[in-house]
């Protein structure tokens, strides 16, 4: 039986890509390289050697528990970053930083379905993918239950199970991606294991005779923002070439994710044309965002290749 995040080869035509959707029991749908999701009958589907979802080789035995110097109690994560052979496909790896053995299983639910869709051992200090999905078509995603038991045959107490219920949105993937070790890739870090709020009753009730203030807001910028490195700093002359990108791509994350907020419908990002460097990190970058719908050369008469316009999904 195919099981989401399954890579498979099309038997009638020259064509590979993963399982993203569990039509029904005949049917799945397969995100190939270009991101687009086809329905196909399982009978025209078979496994490309090599590429079998980790949740069939999980450990659902009980192994011997590294030994650790020192015994770290928290740190479970879900790393979502894309596929290598396609970027719309999501690939969602539970990353267990903790010297506990986790006990883990992920339920999905999604227009009252329920489905489960892992369930294994997960070592200290380890990784296991645990689910693959369309990127792209993150509106029909559905919510994710995590469930887990935190085991350990060292001289450790007892640590409380816990369970997330997680809706996804596209503010989860508004943010820049980091590097994640433990899959050598860049992408999203999630934390699953967040400590409950603990409300302090006196200083919540002092707060209701305190002085309110005022929250930052967040500026909306113009609708043309100029990165060219003299409109951002006076000292550009002493700044190295490797700085001087560092800083209008922050600036420009910046920007991106004010017009975001404030649910701008376009923008436009004044980049010039050097020698295209700027111009291809910023493209890189957008082409990927899960709130933008697309981008073009801006206004070409009055900037040439020199500016790029982000449409954004309404």
């Amino acid at each position: 039986m195919f099981k989401i995040g399954d890579y498979v080869r099309f038997i009638d035509e020259k064509r590979e890509g993963y399982i993203t959707r569990i039509i029904d029991s005949a049917s799945v749908g397969v995100t190939d390289e270009d991101g687009f999701e086809i329905p196909v009958a399982v009978g025209n589907l078979t496994y490309v050697h090599g590429h079998h979802s980790n949740a069939d080789t999980a450990n659902n035995a009980m192994p011997v528990a590294k030994v650790d110097d020192q015994f770290v109690e928290n740190g479970v994560y879900l790393a979502v970053a894309e596929d290598n052979k396609g970027s719309v496909v999501a690939h969602f790896t539970l990353v267990n930083r903790s010297s506990f053995q986790l006990l883990l299983t992920l339920k999905t639910e999604k227009g009252g379905v329920f489905k489960g869709d892992f369930a294994g051992v997960i070592q200290p200090k380890s990784s296991v993918q645990v689910y693959t999905a369309n990127l792209g078509d993150l509106d029909n995603w559905p919510s994710f239950t995590f469930q887990s038991l935190f085991f350990s045959t060292g001289n450790v107490a007892p640590k409380k199970p816990f369970e997330l219920h997680k809706r996804f949105k596209s503010k989860d993937f508004s943010g820049a991606k980091s590097q994640i070790n433990e899959i050598n890739k860049y992408g999203w870090l999630i934390r699953l294991d967040e400590a409950p709020l603990v409300i302090d009753a006196q200083k919540l009730k002092e707060s209701f005779f305190s002085v309110k203030q005022e929250k930052p807001k967040v500026f909306k910028p113009a609708q043309e923002v100029d990165l060219h490195i003299e409109k951002l700093r006076d000292d550009h002359h002493f700044l190295s070439q490797s700085e001087i990108l560092e800083i209008q791509l922050k600036k420009f994350q910046e920007i991106l994710d004010a017009a975001i907020v404030h649910q701008m419908q376009s923008i436009v990002f004044i980049h010039g044309v050097g020698n295209g460097t700027l111009r291809n990190q910023i493209h890189k970058l957008i082409s990927k965002h899960p709130q933008v719908r697309t981008f073009m050369d801006a206004r070409k008469e009055k900037f040439g290749y020199g500016a790029t316009e982000v449409i954004f999904k309404v």
